[in-house]
């Protein structure tokens, strides 16, 4: 299997360390001259931010305090210290892959942060972004009664791992699964799982949605599924096309998955169990095609009505 973050580090900006010695790049001297030239290279290059960061500025900070391993909150100290010519190939390099080749910055860096946890991320996994890291921050505040007696939680399409350690966090008592149909998800997850100290906690499946999972059932499920339609694939920022896209496509309306979800969820849940599934814009699409299910819109102070839940009896109701 080759190595993702090997592939990343190679590529069309290699650079020797004669090419420093003049040119536009060497008159690059402090970290403030870095700043300007990756803003500028951003902005021409029209780069797209939706991975976490807000805009081309807060990319550039990120990008190289990251390199330079010196924290961005204090970049005000730093805008005038030298970048010396053996750290100036590893900005060069970061700077030209954001903006020629539009590698999102997390590829870039190897993590990924979602609330207060950073996680380690590359091509193999889809960038974490997700609404519910506030629910569970909250620990499902309004829907989960008792956060403490809750025994039991899956995370379905769990990817790099990040919402199984957040539901772990959330809900210490309870056995956590998170299930994925990638094993190079699975890889990853695994080493997230292991920094956090979670492995006893946390199992994880390579499972189809729930076909590695019969006869299993639990208090809560919660599923950020691939949901993005086919026309919206076609036209996706290229920053985007570096993620796996079985992380992202899910049909011509986007609900491929969803559909299948909601006809076994009820066979997985305890009585009084909750299901909460992520699907971005899709509300509209949603309501429509399941105009017989009372589904419950949710949502935080990162956007409004991304997430609906149903409790097993909602779901047994409407069968």
């Amino acid at each position: 299997m080759s190595d993702p973050a090997a592939e990343l580090s190679a590529g069309p900006h290699d650079h020797d360390h004669g090419e420093f010695e003049g040119g536009p790049v060497g008159e690059l001297v402090t970290l403030r001259d870095w700043l300007r030239y990756a803003l500028t290279r951003f902005n021409r290059a029209g780069i797209f931010c939706g991975h976490g960061l807000l805009d081309p500025f807060d990319e550039a900070v990120y990008l190289l305090t990251h390199a330079l391993t010196i924290p961005s909150d204090r970049l005000e100290l730093f805008l005038d210290a030298c970048i010396t010519s053996e750290e100036r190939p590893a900005l060069l390099e970061r700077v030209e892959r954001r903006a020629d080749d539009r590698v999102p910055a997390a590829y870039l860096t190897g993590e990924a942060w979602l609330g207060a946890y950073s996680f380690r991320v590359d091509p193999r996994v889809i960038i974490p972004r997700s609404f519910f890291a506030r629910l569970l921050e909250q620990r499902m505040r309004g829907w989960i009664a008792e956060p403490d007696e809750l025994t039991s939680a899956l995370d379905l399409c769990t990817g790099s791992g990040c919402l199984a350690v957040l539901m772990a966090h959330a809900f210490p008592h309870a056995r956590v699964t998170a299930a994925d149909l990638s094993p190079d998800a699975l890889d990853v997850a695994a080493e997230n799982i292991a920094d956090y100290g979670l492995d006893g906690t946390i199992e994880l499946i390579e499972s189809d949605l729930f076909g590695a999972l019969q006869g299993q059932r639990f208090d809560l499920i919660i599923c950020n599924p691939p949901y993005v339609t086919r026309d919206s694939m076609e036209t996706l920022p290229a920053e985007y096309l570096h993620e796996p896209a079985i992380a992202l496509e899910a049909g011509e309306d986007g609900l491929d998955l969803v559909r299948r979800l909601l006809a076994e969820a009820a066979d997985h849940l305890n009585a009084g169990g909750v299901l909460a599934v992520e699907v971005g814009h899709n509300r509209p699409l949603v309501e429509a095609a399941f105009p017989q299910l009372p589904l419950t819109w949710i949502g935080t102070d990162e956007g409004e009505d991304k997430i609906f839940l149903l409790r097993r009896e909602q779901l047994t109701d409407a069968a």
